[in-house]
C-alpha cells in the first residue's frame, strides 16, 4: 500500500534585536516567545511519541536565548516590568502604559480579569500614556507588571504550582511578587534549547537551521535577481552581490547548530523560504543535503499554477507534483527540495484559530487526507508538507492553542495510513523522486522578493548597506582585528531580511519606527568600529524618507479573517495596497486621518482594509466606502455599492450597505451571512462579489505553453473600483484616494499569479 507521509514543519524566528556596541535589546519579543511558544511547542511532542516533526531554529535568534538565558541581555522593557511601581519615573510610567499593553487583547489580555480591568481604562482614555497616567496607582503598575509579564508565559509553566498560585491570587501583587516574576522568567528561558536538544537526541524531531541572521539568500547573492522573478521590478542604485556573505551566513548557522546541539542540520529553511540556483549551488557545496520553500517557487519553475477547486483540491496532475519530493540536479549540484502546501499551511496560521479545536483538528486531517487521495490512487506515495511560522499563530487561539495541536496530534498518530515524519525521514522513506534541473527564484510571499526589493523604501535601505559594505572593503584591513569583526559583524546582521520586511508599503507595525533606527544603528556601527563617522544619512529615518509607492495591484487571492486588527498583517498579503502620499498635502495644511488602503478580492468576496494615521479618531466620524463594478469595453458601471459606518467612541455604532437606487442589501439591524464589517485598529469589510455582479472567470492551471512563449494570457472580466472617505458633521475630512479609485482586475487566482 502507498503511505501518506506528512511533515510539519515549524518556523521559530525573531529579528535580531540586539545593538552589537551598546548591548541594549531595542524590543521584547525573543523574551516573550521564549517564554510562550518555543519551550511548549517542542515538549508537546513528549504525549505524542509516533507524531516526529521538523523544528527550524534560526541561529541569530538561539544567541539571543542563550543571552536571556545567562541573565546578560539588557532590555528596557524587562527592567521597567522590574522596576519597583513607586521607583518608576514619569517617563517610565508612560513607557509601561505604552509598551505592557502590547498583546493579544482577547486570548493574552482577556485571559486575565484584572490585566483587561487596567488595558480597558487605558483604552478610555484614548490609549495616550500622558493622558491615563494619572488614573494609574502604585497597584495598578504593579498589577500591570506582572500580569504583563505572565500573560506570556507557556502553558506548562502555568501548570507549575508557584505560577499557579500566584496566578490565582490575580491581583493586588506585591513587590516580592514581581520579583519572584522576574527571576522565574530567566529560568523558563533557560529551558528552551535544552528541551530542543533532547527531542533531537531521541528522534522526536529534526532540527533545521537557516542562514545566521536571516539574510534573504538570493538578494545577497546578487541584488538584481529581484527583477527575474518580478520583470520590471525598479531596483536600487547600486548592484548588491556578495555571494560569500550568504556562504559566510550559511556555515556560520550549521556550525551554531552543531556547536549548541551536538548535531550538523542535514536541512535548511532558508529565510522567507528564498532559493535560487546560485544558493542551491552554495548551499550544497557546505553539506546542506534538503532546502524547503513554497509551492509557489515550484509553480513558476514548473510552469504551473496549482489551482485548486471549490473543496481546495488540486487536481491528480498537479497533486502528484505538489505532494512529491523533488530533486534539483544542475552541473555538480544537487538538492531535495520539499515544497509547502500554501494552502494548508495557512489554515493553520489564519483559519483554525477561530474554530473549535476538535472541528478544526478533524479538518485538517481531513484536508490532508483528500489532497493525497489523487496520488494514493495512482499507487504512489504523498508527501504533504506543512510549513509555517510556530510562534505567531499560537496568539490567536485560546490558550495557545494547545488543545488543537493535541486533538491535531492524537488524530495523527491513530489514523490509519498517515505518518508525521522529520524530512530527512521522508527523503530516506521516498521511492520515486521527481527531478528538476531548472528553478525560477522566488520566496514563500508571491514566488518573489517583492516585500524586500522594489520599493523607495527597501532600495534604499540596500543601497546605504552597498555603502557600508564598501567602506568596510576599502578600510577593514588597517582596522584592529577586534574592530574589524565587529564591523563584519554588524554587515551580516544589516543583511537579515527583517529590516526590510518593515520598509515599504506591504507592513506596518507599532514598531516600525524601532526597527528603521536598529537598522540604521547597525550600519552606524559599521562606520565607527573602523574609526569613521557614520554618513549624515544615516542620521535620517529611511521610514517615510521616501514617498511611499502610491498604488501597488492585487497579486494574489486573499482570504482575511474580517477583525479590524491591523496587525494580521499576512491575511492581507497579496492585496492591492494604496497609500497617502502625506507630504504632498502638507505644505497646505491638509489634515491627515488616513494612512492606506488595502483591497482584494477571492473567488467570491472583495475585501478593503482601512488603516489610520495614528490611532482611530476619537471624535465621531462617518466611513463611506464606494465600490463600483465595470465589465470589459463598457463605458459604464455595471453595478454601485455605498457602504457605510457610523463610529461613535471609537466603535462602530451602524452601518448599511445600499446599492445604487439607494435599496438597502444589508445593515446592522439586518446583517447578512456573507457581509462583515469591523473596527479595531483598522477598519475592514468584506462583500459578496455577486452583490457587484463580478465572478473571476477559471483559468488553466497548467501554463508551461505561455511560459515558454514568454505571452501569458491574462483575460479579466473586468474591474471593481473602490474609494474610501471619512466624514465628520457630514463633511469630507480625509479620503484615500484623494483623487481617483483604487482598482482591482476581476481574474482568477492563476492569472492573477502568473500576470503579477
Amino acid at each position: 500500500m502507498p503511505s501518506l507521509r506528512v511533515i510539519l514543519l515549524w518556523h521559530q524566528h525573531q529579528p535580531f534585536y540586539k545593538d552589537l556596541v551598546t548591548g541594549e535589546y531595542r524590543l521584547p519579543w525573543t523574551r516573550l516567545h521564549a517564554l510562550k511558544d518555543y519551550y511548549g511547542m517542542v515538549k508537546l511532542l513528549d504525549e505524542f511519541p509516533n507524531v516526529h516533526q521538523n523544528f527550524n531554529l534560526v541561529p541569530s535568534l538561539m544567541v539571543q536565548i542563550q543571552d536571556y538565558a545567562n541573565g546578560t541581555a539588557e532590555d528596557l522593557f524587562l527592567r521597567v516590568a522590574a522596576k519597583p511601581a513607586k521607583d518608576l519615573s514619569s517617563e517610565e510610567r508612560r513607557f509601561a502604559l505604552q509598551y505592557l499593553f502590547q498583546a493579544n487583547p482577547q486570548n493574552l489580555i482577556g485571559r486575565y480579569p484584572r490585566y483587561k480591568e487596567l488595558w480597558e481604562r487605558f483604552r478610555q482614555y484614548g490609549d495616550h500614556p500622558e493622558r491615563a497616567e494619572r488614573y494609574f496607582q502604585a497597584q495598578d503598575f504593579t498589577d500591570l507588571q506582572v500580569l504583563s509579564q505572565i500573560a506570556w508565559f507557556d502553558e506548562l509553566f502555568l501548570e507549575e504550582k508557584d505560577i499557579e498560585a500566584l496566578v490565582a491570587k490575580g491581583h493586588h501583587y506585591s513587590l516580592e511578587d514581581q520579583q519572584f516574576v522576574i527571576r522565574r522568567e530567566r529560568e523558563l528561558v533557560s529551558k528552551v534549547l535544552p528541551a530542543h536538544a533532547e527531542a533531537a537526541k531521541k528522534g522526536s524531531i529534526e532540527l533545521s537551521a537557516t542562514p545566521f541572521y536571516h539574510p534573504i539568500l538570493p538578494l545577497v547573492c546578487d541584488t538584481s535577481v529581484g527583477a527575474v522573478s518580478s520583470p520590471g521590478l525598479p531596483l536600487p542604485q547600486n548592484r548588491y552581490r556578495h555571494p560569500e556573505d550568504a556562504r559566510e551566513q550559511l556555515i556560520r548557522g550549521l556550525d551554531l547548530h552543531e556547536k549548541i546541539f551536538g548535531i550538523r542540520p542535514r536541512g535548511v529553511w532558508p529565510s522567507e523560504g528564498s532559493i535560487s540556483e546560485e544558493v542551491l549551488a552554495i548551499a550544497h557545496s557546505v553539506g546542506v543535503k534538503w532546502m524547503a520553500t513554497d509551492e509557489g517557487v515550484l509553480g513558476r519553475s514548473a510552469g504551473v499554477f496549482f489551482a485548486r477547486d471549490g473543496n481546495g483540491r488540486l487536481p491528480g496532475n498537479l497533486a502528484e507534483k505538489l505532494y512529491n519530493i523533488h530533486r534539483y540536479e544542475n552541473g555538480s549540484t544537487t538538492m531535495h527540495l520539499v515544497f509547502r502546501d500554501h494552502t494548508i499551511s495557512d489554515l493553520i496560521g489564519f483559519v483554525y484559530s477561530g474554530m473549535p479545536p476538535e472541528e478544526a483538528a478533524r479538518h485538517l486531517i481531513g484536508n490532508i487526507k483528500e489532497a493525497a487521495k489523487p496520488v494514493l490512487a495512482k499507487g504512489h506515495d504523498a508527501v504533504v508538507s506543512i510549513i509555517l511560522d510556530g510562534e505567531n499563530a499560537w496568539e490567536y487561539y485560546p490558550k495557545s492553542g494547545r488543545e488543537f495541536l493535541r486533538r491535531f496530534y492524537d488524530g495523527l498518530q491513530r489514523e490509519p495510513g498517515i505518518e508525521a515524519v522529520t524530512i530527512s525521514e521522508a527523503i530516506a522513506r521516498h521511492k520515486s523522486f521527481e527531478k528538476m534541473t531548472s528553478l525560477v527564484p522566488g520566496s514563500w510571499i508571491s514566488a518573489n522578493f517583492n516585500v524586500w526589493i522594489g520599493a523607495p523604501e527597501d532600495n534604499r535601505a540596500w543601497d546605504y548597506l552597498y555603502h557600508a559594505r564598501q567602506f568596510y572593503a576599502q578600510n577593514a584591513a588597517a582596522a584592529p582585528e577586534a574592530q574589524r569583526k565587529l564591523a563584519f559583524e554588524e554587515i551580516l546582521i544589516a543583511e537579515g531580511s527583517d529590516w526590510n520586511w518593515w520598509y515599504g508599503p506591504e507592513h506596518h507595525s507599532a514598531n516600525d519606527r524601532d526597527f528603521d533606527e536598529l537598522y540604521r544603528k547597525h550600519l552606524s556601527n559599521i562606520y565607527q568600529a573602523l574609526g569613521a563617522v557614520p554618513p549624515d544619512s544615516l542620521a535620517q529615518p529611511i521610514t517615510g524618507a521616501e514617498v511611499r509607492p502610491s498604488f501597488l495591484p492585487q497579486t494574489a487571492y486573499i482570504h482575511p479573517r474580517i477583525t479590524g486588527d491591523k496587525v494580521r498583517y499576512f491575511e492581507w498579503m497579496g492585496a492591492a495596497v494604496y497609500t497617502a502620499d502625506q507630504r504632498a498635502g502638507a505644505m497646505h495644511g491638509k489634515q491627515f486621518l488616513l494612512d492606506s488602503v488595502y483591497a482584494g478580492i477571492d473567488s467570491t468576496h472583495v475585501y478593503g482594509r482601512l488603516d489610520f494615521l495614528g490611532k482611530v479618531p476619537e471624535e465621531d466620524f462617518d466611513l463611506v466606502v464606494n465600490v463600483e463594478s465595470w465589465a470589459s469595453g463598457e463605458p459604464r458601471a455595471r453595478r454601485a455599492l455605498r457602504v457605510e459606518a457610523s463610529v461613535h467612541e471609537r466603535g462602530v455604532r451602524s452601518w448599511k450597505i445600499e446599492n445604487g437606487s439607494e435599496e438597502k442589501l444589508a445593515s446592522s439591524s439586518q446583517p447578512e451571512e456573507h457581509v462583515k464589517l469591523a473596527l479595531l485598529r483598522s477598519f475592514e469589510f468584506k462583500l459578496p462579489l455577486a452583490w457587484l455582479l463580478a465572478t473571476p472567470s477559471a483559468a488553466p492551471a497548467d501554463r508551461t505553453a505561455e511560459r515558454k512563449s514568454g505571452a501569458l494570457a491574462v483575460a479579466s472580466t473586468g474591474k471593481l473600483r473602490l474609494r474610501f472617505s471619512l466624514w465628520q458633521n457630514r463633511l469630507p475630512v480625509d479620503s484615500l484616494p484623494l483623487e481617483g479609485w483604487i482598482e482591482l482586475e476581476v481574474l482568477s487566482e492563476g492569472d492573477l499569479i502568473f500576470g503579477a
